[in-house]
C-alpha cells in the first residue's frame, strides 16, 4: 500500500477516517469486532444515514490495531471509497489506487492486488458497495480465495451474496443515543440545547437515524427544538400519501434530507443540486466554475456553500492545498434527483467536464515547474473528478476528442506517479472512439506507446508509435512526429538497441530544437540518449549532457526527469571511482523518484545503490538491497527490462558479494531484502545517505559492459549477459528506415 505501511494505516490520498467524534454504538463495535475474529468477510448492512461507514472505519481501525496482550497481530489496512465509482469497469482500478499499489506492468490491476498483498495480513474496508455489486462480489470472491491473510469487512445497503459472508444488520440509535448524538451535534454547531422532552420527540421521530440527526442539528442556529418538531410534523404529513410501503428509516431519511432541502433557499437548493456532480471532494474554485450561472453567480457560490456547511449539507476537509469539501452519498444522490428533474443534469457534466479538462492542461503545464510535486499531490487528491470527466468524455456524443485530449494531457500521472495501467486503460478506450480532431488523437497515441515501452510490452507500443508518426506525418504535426519519434528511441534503448537508439533520439531531439519545444518529456529524452552514451563506453558525453539537463532542471524548479539525469551521473561517478559522490546522487534520486511513487525510477536507484555499497566494503548490505529490489520488479516489469545493458551493474554486484559472502549468506542477505515492502526498502536504502557513511574501496574505472565486465569500445555490442537477458539487438536504421523494428 501507498505511504507507511504500519498497522492501521491508511493509504496516502485515501478518505478521511473520521470527521467528527463517534457516539454510541458500543454494543455495535463489540458485535461486529467478534465477527471480524470469526469470519474473512463480514458485511455491514442498513440503510443510507443509518451510520455503516463511521461503524465500519472505527471497528477496522480498532481490528488492525491487533491486541498484543492476546497474542492478535496488527494488520495493514486499507479504505476504499466507492461512492465516486460509476462505471464497474473501473473498480478494481479504483480500489488499487485507494490501497496505493504501484505496478508498471501490462497486468490487469486484479493481478497487482493478488501479488502484492500475498502473503499479508490485511484488513480491506469496502465502503458503499450497493450500486457495484455483482463486480464488488466477484472480486472479493476471487480475492478471498486466493489471499488467505486477507479480510474484507464492507458496508452496502444489501449484502454481497457471497457464500461464507458474516452479515450485521445495523439498526438506527437507541433512543438514550439519539439524544447524545443530537445534543453533541449542536454543541459543535455552537448552540446549547437541553436534554428535554422536544429534544427526545425530536429524536423519536427522526428514527434515531445519525445522518437525520445531524442534518436537524445543524438547524439549530435558526430554529429551536420545537420549531424543529413543527417542520418535522408538516413533512411527515407530506409523506403519508404513497409512501408508507417504505420502512419508516427510509421514510425519517427522506424526510430529513427532503425537510432540510425545503428549508433552504431557493439558491442553496440550486447549489445543492449542482454539486452533485462532483466525485469525492471538490474545492471552492472548482464549484464556483461548475456551479455558477442560470440563477447563481460565481461570486454568491461561496456565501451559499457556507449556509450549506452551517446546515451540514456539505462537510469541509483540510488538505495541503486547502479546504476541500463533500457530500455523503444520500444528500449527493438527492441533489443528482433534483439536478436530474430540472434538466440540466447534461449542462453541469459538461462544466464539470471543461473546469477538469482545464485543470489537467495546467497540470501538464505545471509539470515542467517548481510546483512540479504540488501538482502530484493535486492530481492525487482529484482523480475521482478527473475520472468522472474521462467517463463522460467516452459515454457521452461528439466528444471522444476530448477524452483523447484529457487522457493525453495526464501522461505525467500515468508516467510519472505510477499509474501506468490505469492509463493505458484510459488512453485505449478513448483510442477506440473515432475523433476528427487529429491533433488529440495523436497525442493519445505517442502516450500510449510511451506508456506500453515502459510496461514491457514492445508490440502494441511499436503498433501506437508507427501509427502516430505515420498519422503525424500525413496531418504536417511536427510536434507529435518528434514525440512518435522520441518514444520509438526509448523502446530501442530498454530493448539493447543502443546505435538505434541514439540515432532515432538525437533526431528527436533535433525536432524539438526546430519547434522550440522544451519541457519534461524533451529532458527526459536527452536523459535517454546519455544512458545510450553510457551504454556504449562514452561516460564523458553522458555526463555533459545530464549536467545540462540537471543545470536546465533546477532553472525551472523541475524534479521528476532532474531524478533520472542523476541517476546518469551517479552511473558515471561510480564508474570513475567516486562510489561516495554516486552515493550522493543516487540518494536524492531515490528521494525524489519515491515522492512521486515513480516505481521504476525508485527500484533502478536501489539497484544501483547496492552496486556502490558493495563497491563501499558491505557486501550484506547490498545483497539485501538486490533482494529489495528484487520483490520491486515484478510491479515494474522484466526485471531490468530483460536489457543486457541494464543488467551489467546488477551481476557485477552479485559477483562481489557472493564472493565475499559465499553462496549461502548472499541468498539469506537476498530473503532479508525481499521481505521488506516499498516503503521500508526505500528507507533502508536512504539509511547512510551521506558520502562518508561507508568505507570505500577502489572501485573499477570506466562503465560496465553487458556480462558484468567493463565495456570495450564504445558502440560495440555486448554478448548475453545472465540468463533471461537479451542480447543487445541490431540497429533499427541499417535499412534505412527510421523507426525500431
Amino acid at each position: 500500500m501507498r505511504g507507511p505501511h504500519s498497522a492501521g494505516s491508511w493509504a496516502d490520498g485515501g478518505p478521511p477516517l473520521e470527521l467528527t467524534a463517534f457516539v454510541g454504538r458500543s454494543a455495535e463495535l463489540a458485535e461486529l469486532a467478534t465477527a471480524l475474529g470469526r469470519a474473512r468477510l463480514v458485511t455491514v448492512t442498513g440503510a443510507g444515514g443509518v451510520g455503516k461507514s463511521r461503524l465500519a472505519v472505527r471497528a477496522a481501525q480498532r481490528w488492525a490495531s491487533g491486541d498484543p496482550a492476546r497474542g492478535v497481530p496488527a494488520a495493514d489496512l486499507g479504505r476504499v471509497e466507492l461512492a465516486p465509482v460509476r462505471d464497474p469497469r473501473f473498480l478494481e482500478y479504483a480500489v488499487v489506487e485507494a490501497l496505493g499499489l504501484t505496478d508498471h506492468t501490462t497486468r490487469g490491476p486484479r493481478e497487482t492486488m493478488l501479488e502484492q498483498l500475498a502473503g499479508r495480513r490485511a484488513l480491506l474496508l469496502l465502503d458503499g458497495f450497493e450500486h457495484l455489486v455483482p463486480a464488488c462480489a466477484d472480486l472479493v470472491a476471487e480475492l478471498l480465495r486466493r489471499l488467505p491473510e486477507l479480510r474484507v469487512l464492507a458496508t452496502g445497503r444489501r449484502p454481497l451474496g457471497l457464500a461464507g459472508e458474516r452479515l450485521l444488520p445495523l439498526a438506527p440509535l437507541s433512543g438514550d443515543e439519539a439524544v447524545e448524538l443530537f445534543l453533541d451535534r449542536a454543541r459543535a454547531s455552537g448552540v446549547a440545547v437541553a436534554d428535554d422532552a422536544e429534544v427526545r420527540e425530536v429524536c423519536r421521530r427522526l428514527e434515531g437515524l445519525p445522518l437525520s440527526l445531524e442534518l436537524a442539528a445543524g438547524r439549530l442556529r435558526a430554529l429551536s427544538p420545537a420549531q424543529l418538531l413543527r417542520r418535522l410534523d408538516d413533512r411527515f404529513r407530506l409523506l403519508t400519501g404513497g409512501g408508507r410501503d417504505a420502512l419508516p428509516r427510509h421514510r425519517a431519511l427522506r424526510t430529513a434530507i427532503g425537510w432540510s432541502h425545503e428549508l433552504c433557499t431557493p439558491a442553496e437548493r440550486l447549489l445543492w443540486a449542482r454539486l452533485s456532480v462532483f466525485a469525492g471532494t471538490f474545492d471552492l474554485e472548482a464549484a464556483e466554475y461548475v456551479c455558477s450561472g442560470d440563477g447563481l453567480s460565481a461570486e454568491d457560490v461561496l456565501d451559499v456553500l457556507s449556509q450549506l456547511l452551517a446546515q451540514s449539507v456539505v462537510s469541509r476537509e483540510e488538505a495541503p492545498a486547502g479546504p476541500r469539501y463533500r457530500m455523503l452519498d444520500a444528500v449527493r444522490a438527492y441533489g443528482a434527483d433534483w439536478l436530474a428533474g430540472t434538466g440540466d443534469a447534461d449542462r453541469l457534466r459538461r462544466r464539470h467536464r471543461d473546469w477538469y479538462l482545464g485543470l489537467a492542461t495546467w497540470y501538464e503545464l505545471e509539470w515542467f515547474s517548481p510546483r512540479q510535486r504540488e501538482v502530484a499531490a493535486r492530481v492525487d487528491t482529484e482523480l475521482p473528478n478527473l475520472r468522472t470527466a474521462l467517463e463522460f468524455c467516452l459515454t457521452a456524443p461528439d466528444e471522444a476528442h476530448l477524452g483523447q485530449h484529457l487522457a493525453g494531457s495526464l501522461w505525467f500521472c500515468w508516467v510519472g506517479c505510477g499509474r501506468l495501467s490505469e492509463g493505458r486503460r484510459w488512453l485505449e478506450s478513448s483510442l477506440e472512439l473515432e475523433s476528427e480532431y487529429e491533433q488529440s488523437r495523436l497525442k493519445a497515441l505517442w502516450v500510449l506507446g510511451y506508456v506500453a515501452v515502459l510496461q514491457g510490452d514492445t508490440v502494441p507500443a511499436l503498433r501506437a508509435l508507427r501509427a502516430c508518426r505515420a498519422q503525424a506525418e500525413g496531418a504536417g504535426d511536427p510536434a507529435a512526429v518528434a514525440y512518435a519519434e522520441h518514444r520509438t528511441g526509448c523502446l530501442a534503448l530498454v530493448t539493447d538497441d543502443m546505435a538505434g537508439a541514439e540515432t532515432l533520439l538525437r533526431s528527436a531531439l533535433d525536432r524539438y530544437q526546430e519547434i522550440g519545444e522544451l519541457n519534461s518529456n524533451v529532458l527526459m529524452g536527452q536523459v535517454e540518449l546519455a544512458m545510450a552514451r553510457a551504454f556504449q563506453g562514452d561516460l564523458p558525453d553522458a555526463v555533459r549532457l545530464c549536467e545540462d539537463v540537471r543545470r536546465v532542471c533546477e532553472d525551472h524548479g523541475e524534479r521528476w526527469a532532474r531524478s533520472y539525469a542523476l541517476y546518469v551521473l551517479a552511473y558515471a561517478a561510480w564508474a570513475d571511482g567516486d562510489p561516495a559522490g554516486a552515493r550522493v546522487l543516487l540518494a536524492d534520486c531515490l528521494d525524489n523518484a519515491h515522492g512521486f511513487h515513480d516505481l521504476l525510477g525508485s527500484v533502478l536507484s536501489i539497484e544501483l545503490l547496492a552496486l556502490v555499497t558493495v563497491t563501499q566494503g558491505d557486501p550484506v548490505e547490498a545483497a539485501v538491497l538486490q533482494g529489495a529490489a528484487a520483490r520491486l520488479w515484478p510491479s515494474v516489469g522484466l526485471p531490468l527490462f530483460g536489457s543486457a545493458y541494464y543488467n551489467a551493474p546488477h551481476e557485477r554486484c552479485e559477483a562481489a558479494a557472493r564472493q565475499a559472502l559465499g553462496d549461502t549468506r548472499y541468498a539469506q542477505c537476498v530473503r532479508e531484502g525481499a521481505e521488506l515492502d516499498r516503503e521500508a526498502a526505500v528507507a533502508r536504502a536512504l539509511r547512510h545517505r551521506e558520502a562518508g557513511a561507508l568505507p570505500s574501496l577502489p572501485a573499477p574505472r570506466g562503465p560496465v559492459g553487458p556480462g558484468g565486465g567493463e565495456s570495450g569500445t564504445p558502440g560495440e555490442p555486448g554478448k548475453r549477459g545472465a540468463a533471461g537477458t537479451r542480447e543487445p539487438a541490431a540497429s533499427p536504421t541499417r535499412k534505412g528506415g527510421e523507426t525500431a523494428g
